[in-house]
């Protein structure tokens, strides 16, 4: 008898909160503990992770922060991913940076994971970037022994085209759930390569990464960014919000769903993310954002 896989995929937050700079932030495991909860407290119950965010490190001290209060752990929905070789001085094992999704290393790292997050399960696991050489039938047979063992609930990719994502799918009985790919008012590829229609084709939740641009969206001073940073300003004013809070209005406005993922460790900076789920962005408002990015009007 083959297992069932939930039909509803994602049930996150609308709002997912990172911790790919956890170990730059300087908590103690107690401070962490005390974000974790707060996140919760602002209905953030997404948690974006990696094996490799911090040089191997950042999965242990949410770890360090989880076991302190075990029970929170039914609260949240922890996404992590895995398939990036990086070189670290934690990994002197790894001497090429590249990609691996043998069904050895995905089972190794997710056990690598669960070790280091302190849980027993795994929300969502998303393989982190496409490989080259993946074999989409081995990972196949590794993510349903996953779900079988009960160590991982769904799913998913990121950076994946529309391409690679039906490709792994067609191998799968799980449906993927999630494609995380960078998208913000600088980065707008995925809005135009089909990979959003793609998303809301066939039901799955697009994450946003970086969906400030990596903070450049504020501070760079090249000409694309100037004119968005202009209408930023102006349309601030008129919705009575920061800027940031407009990008994160003008991301959840698209009809595919798209849940940005927050990176900052200050707490009033996921605040600011939660208020702008209130804000209802026009059309006209929205695509005055849009074509200050293009640089023309649209056709």
């Amino acid at each position: 008898m083959r297992h069932q896989y939930h039909p509803l995929g994602f049930e996150g937050s609308r709002i997912a909160q990172g911790f790919w700079r956890l170990n730059e932030w300087n908590l103690t495991s107690t401070e962490a503990l005390s974000f974790i909860e707060a996140c919760l407290d602002l209905g953030v119950t997404t948690f974006d992770h990696a094996d490799i965010y911090g040089g191997y490190q950042c999965e242990a001290l949410f770890g360090d922060a989880l076991k302190q209060k075990p029970a929170l752990r039914d609260k949240m929905e922890i996404i992590t991913k895995c398939g990036i070789l990086l070189p670290s001085e934690n990994r002197p094992d790894i001497q090429v940076h590249r990609y691996e999704y043998s069904a050895e290393h995905i089972l190794a790292s997710v056990d690598k994971s669960l070790a280091n997050l302190q849980c027993e399960y795994i929300d969502t696991l998303l393989l982190h970037r496409p490989s080259p050489l993946m074999d989409a039938d081995e990972v196949a047979q590794a993510f349903d022994l996953l779900f079988t063992l009960g160590k991982v609930k769904h799913f998913g990719v990121s950076n994946f085209t529309t391409h690679q994502f039906d490709l792994l799918q067609s191998r799968l009985d799980a449906p993927l759930i999630i494609n995380q790919v960078e998208l913000s008012p600088l980065a707008l590829q995925h809005f135009e390569d089909g990979t959003l229609d793609h998303v809301q084709q066939h039901a799955v939740t697009p994450m946003a990464w970086s969906p400030f641009a990596g903070g450049d969206l504020f501070s760079s001073c090249n000409e694309k960014s100037i004119r968005v940073q202009a209408v930023l300003k102006d349309l601030s004013g008129k919705y009575n919000c920061s800027m940031d809070q407009l990008v994160v209005a003008w991301l959840l406005r698209h009809p595919a769903g798209i849940c940005p993922v927050m990176g900052s460790g200050k707490i009033n900076r996921l605040v600011s993310a939660v208020e702008a789920i209130s804000i209802s962005l026009s059309d006209d408002d929205w695509f005055q954002i849009w074509v200050s990015s293009q640089g023309k009007p649209v056709p």
